[in-house]
């Protein structure tokens, strides 16, 4: 099978299946994770929800994202 092939099938699935392949994908290309990682992540995901809780910041919906990124690319909503 040719990587055309694959992506022409791969474009095929679900859109959560589609997201669970690219992020395989993606993680394979990242290498061994950094020890550190678990912990900064959840330090910065508990300062990311206290601003939104505190009213810091500014929520955006996951569907007004995905389309921008669309348009971004040209693609047709």
């Amino acid at each position: 099978m040719t990587i055309d092939q694959l992506i022409q099938q791969a474009s095929k699935l679900p859109e959560a299946e589609r997201f669970r392949l690219a992020e395989h994908l993606l993680a394979s290309l990242d290498g061994p994770a950094d020890a550190d990682a678990d912990e900064a992540w959840a330090i910065e995901i508990a300062r990311r929800s206290r601003e939104i809780d505190e009213g810091k910041v500014q929520t955006v919906a996951w569907s007004d994202v995905k389309s921008v990124a669309r348009r971004a690319r040209g693609d047709r909503d």
